[in-house]
């Protein structure tokens, strides 16, 4: 939980009203406990999901989850109105990064992203009483963008745990090879590559943007906020010419008010 305060959605921020920051912070206990399990944990990582869902389970059913983490959870389900789909989801990512470690187009990694990351903003939609269909079409195109955005970034980390999250197609259509991914630093076509797949993840910013003029106050300025995270990601990709390997292309705070600002600005 005290990771909370670094994620690239502010769960722990003060911007946030606090019954609203108690709900995200019970969500996000669950989401780093999923998370956690599907990267590092010892033993049998299918089995341990599957307790964890079992114990969400047991929410839906009326009984207190057995795990003490997930025990504010089953306030902000009741509170909310939250359905189980959208937890279920985050575990059923977890599941599949155990079987599949390379994606062939990117309609398959987008598939991927509506289990991984697009749930995410559909619970905090429930979470402000937000939540209805045109909405969580404009936060899909949001998460699914931070989710490639964060994949770019952390290409070199990801080949160093067995995964590739570039689409295999695209890495032929630019003469990419897996061992590229090796080097100290990207070549011009994995450079070229990233930058191809950073504009795809821009588009999907530009359509889910609508989203922050939906909202009002400090439901909107969350957004933003989490929008204008995903901005400065790929300017921080941008500034580094595309270079996911040398280091983790990182956003400043400068960076991050600017493209906050922006954010806010726009009307469309």
């Amino acid at each position: 939980m005290a990771q909370a305060k670094d994620e690239n959605f502010p769960v722990a921020s003060r911007v946030l009203r606090p019954e609203h920051r108690r709900h995200l912070l019970a969500v996000y206990g669950f989401a780093r406990l999923v998370d956690d399990i599907g990267d590092e944990a010892q033993g049998d990582r299918l089995a341990q999901l599957d307790a964890v869902e079992d114990d969400v389970r047991r929410i839906y059913a009326g009984s207190d989850p057995r795990l003490d983490v997930l025990r504010p959870l089953r306030g902000t389900v009741e509170a909310v109105g939250l359905p189980a789909d959208p937890l279920v989801a985050l575990i059923e990512a977890n599941r599949q990064d155990q079987r599949v470690a390379r994606y062939e187009t990117f309609d398959d990694l987008v598939a991927y992203c509506k289990l991984s990351a697009d749930p995410v903003g559909r619970i905090v939609l429930y979470v402000f009483g937000k939540a209805d269909d045109w909405r969580f079409a404009r936060s899909d195109e949001i998460c699914t963008a931070l989710q490639i955005a964060e994949h770019l970034q952390d290409v070199g980390e990801d080949f160093g745990k067995g995964r590739i999250y570039l689409p295999a197609e695209d890495m032929t259509r630019f003469g990419v090879a897996e061992s590229d991914l090796k080097a100290s630093t990207a070549g011009p076509d994995l450079r070229k590559l990233v930058a191809f797949e950073a504009a795809r993840a821009a588009n999907l910013l530009r359509a889910g943007a609508p989203l922050v003029h939906s909202l009002r106050g400090r439901e909107r300025l969350a957004v933003a906020g989490f929008t204008a995270g995903g901005r400065a990601a790929l300017a921080a990709i941008a500034a580094a010419d595309h270079d996911v390997l040398g280091q983790r292309p990182r956003p400043g705070k400068a960076g991050l008010l600017r493209e906050v600002v922006r954010v806010l600005a726009r009307k469309r």
